[in-house]
């Protein structure tokens, strides 16, 4: 009585969800050999296409994993705040962790 045993159908789903997921992960690293190859290149278009792939593949990986948008949204912003307080070189030489942190407040209409 306490354990179930998933139906056909629930196994398809499982299955589906397990090749999604191997997918999803092999599109990280495809993505990102893309954007070596844009870097070495100098291909702008190239950079920019594969930096949004890798983005949106994220975003959806995550979702297959149970982690909602907003959740990695927030994780994303706690970590750009942890990188601001803590000082980050990257953060000391250029403020790119605050320009993003203020452009993230803008996009979502906050102004805290």
């Amino acid at each position: 009585e306490g354990l179930s045993v998933p139906l056909p159908n629930q196994k398809i789903g499982i299955a589906k969800n397990i090749r999604t997921v191997e997918w999803l992960k092999a599109e990280l690293v495809s993505g990102t050999g893309e954007l070596m190859r844009g870097l070495v290149r100098g291909a702008e278009d190239k950079i920019l296409d594969s930096l949004a792939g890798i983005v949106v593949t994220a975003y959806i990986l995550a979702e297959r994993l149970g982690i909602g948008f907003a959740t990695l949204d927030a994780k994303i912003a706690s970590k750009v705040k942890a990188n601001i307080e803590q000082s980050h070189e990257i953060e000391e030489w250029f403020g790119d962790f605050s320009a993003l942190a203020r452009y993230s407040e803008e996009i979502r209409g906050d102004n805290r």
